[in-house]
């Protein structure tokens, strides 16, 4: 069977951090950051609002929304993910798994 290749930057980092703990730990924050900048932009969309609109809501601007829905964003904030939360009529929840399960699914 051939080698299966992929262009997924997160799936190749966390192939190359092996069993470094730095590095899985690294790949571990790309990852989250990743998910949380996508489950703000898909909040937004599905609550069918523009980023400015979004950000009227919170109390923000648009160019804040912009880049709390960037993967590269570095500055998320539990006050400001129960703002946005809240201004799309959701609440914040969050849970802790285990390492394997997670660089498994990247």
């Amino acid at each position: 069977m051939p080698k299966r290749t992929t262009s997924d930057a997160l799936e190749i980092m966390a192939h190359m951090a092996g069993n470094d703990p730095r590095r899985q730990r690294q790949v571990e924050e790309e990852v989250a950051k990743r998910e949380i900048g996508t489950q703000i932009y898909q909040l937004r969309e599905k609550a069918g609002l523009s980023q400015a609109q979004l950000a009227k809501r919170v109390g923000t601007t648009q160019s804040v929304i912009s880049r709390l829905e960037d993967a590269d964003y570095e500055g998320h904030s539990l006050a400001m993910l129960h703002r946005i939360a809240s201004a799309v009529e959701q609440r914040v929840e969050i849970r802790f798994v285990p390492k394997k399960r997670r660089l498994q699914q990247v």
